[in-house]
C-alpha cells in the first residue's frame, strides 16, 4: 500500500465514523446496557461493519455500473439520508430506532440501534463507494477498504476502553452531545450534497478540494 494514499484514505474515513461519532451512538447505549453486552454488542456490530465496507469497497465499480448510479447521485443521495439523520439528532429522534429504553434490552436490539450511524451508515459507505471508484485498480480498492477497516478497528478498541466511562455518563449530557453532534453532520450532508450538484455542473456552486 502507498502511505501516502492510505493515509488519506484513513482521515476520510475517520471523519465520518471515528471514534468522535461512534462513541455518541455507543454512549446511549451504555445507558441501558451493561458493561459486558456493550461489548459484545460493539464486537458483533464491528464485524458487521467491516464485513459491509469489505464487500462494498471491493466491488464498488461494479456496483455503480450496474445499478447505473454516478458519483454526484451517490454524493446526492448519501447527503440527502445522512442529513435527515443528522436533523433527526438535532430534534432529539432516534430515526431507525425502536428500541432504546427497553426494560430488558438484549444484543439484538444494541446492534439495530447501531445500523444507521454504525453499520452502514450512509456518509462512510458514500465514502467508501467514491473512494474506491476513483481508480479503476484492486489495489486501490483494498487500499481504501484497509484504511476503512482500520478505523472500524480503532473504533472498536476505544469503546472497549472506555465502556465503563460512557455507561457512567449522564444520559442528559449524551443528549447534549447528540443534538450538538447532529447540527455539525448536517452541515457535513449539506456539503455533500453541494458537492454532487457541483459535480453535475450546477451554476454558481464549486467542488471542495
Amino acid at each position: 500500500m502507498n502511505a501516502f494514499t492510505f493515509s488519506a484514505a484513513f482521515i476520510t474515513f475517520f471523519s465520518v465514523v471515528g471514534p468522535p461519532k461512534v462513541l455518541l451512538a455507543f454512549g446511549g447505549l451504555a445507558q441501558v446496557h451493561p458493561d459486558r453486552q456493550l461489548r459484545t454488542i460493539a464486537l458483533i456490530a464491528s464485524g458487521a461493519a467491516v464485513l459491509v465496507g469489505l464487500v462494498t469497497g471491493i466491488t464498488a465499480p461494479w456496483l455503480l455500473d450496474v445499478f447505473h448510479i454516478s458519483t454526484p447521485a451517490l454524493q446526492l443521495a448519501g447527503g440527502v439520508i445522512f442529513f435527515i439523520y443528522a436533523v433527526g439528532l438535532v430534534l432529539g429522534l432516534h430515526l431507525g430506532s425502536t428500541t432504546t429504553h427497553q426494560d430488558t434490552p438484549d444484543l439484538a436490539s444494541g446492534v439495530r440501534e447501531l445500523l444507521m450511524p454504525y453499520v452502514v451508515s450512509p456518509l462512510a459507505m458514500t465514502a467508501v463507494l467514491i473512494e474506491a471508484a476513483a481508480r479503476d485498480s484492486f489495489s486501490w480498492r483494498s487500499t481504501v477498504v484497509g484504511a476503512y477497516v482500520s478505523v472500524i478497528a480503532l473504533d472498536v478498541i476505544c469503546v472497549l476502553l472506555l465502556a465503563r466511562i460512557l455507561r457512567r455518563t449522564h444520559h442528559a449530557t449524551i443528549e447534549l452531545l447528540g443534538r450538538l453532534l447532529g447540527l455539525l453532520l448536517a452541515a457535513v450532508g449539506v456539503d455533500l450534497v453541494l458537492d454532487g450538484l457541483a459535480d453535475l455542473g450546477v451554476p454558481g456552486l464549486y467542488t471542495r478540494h
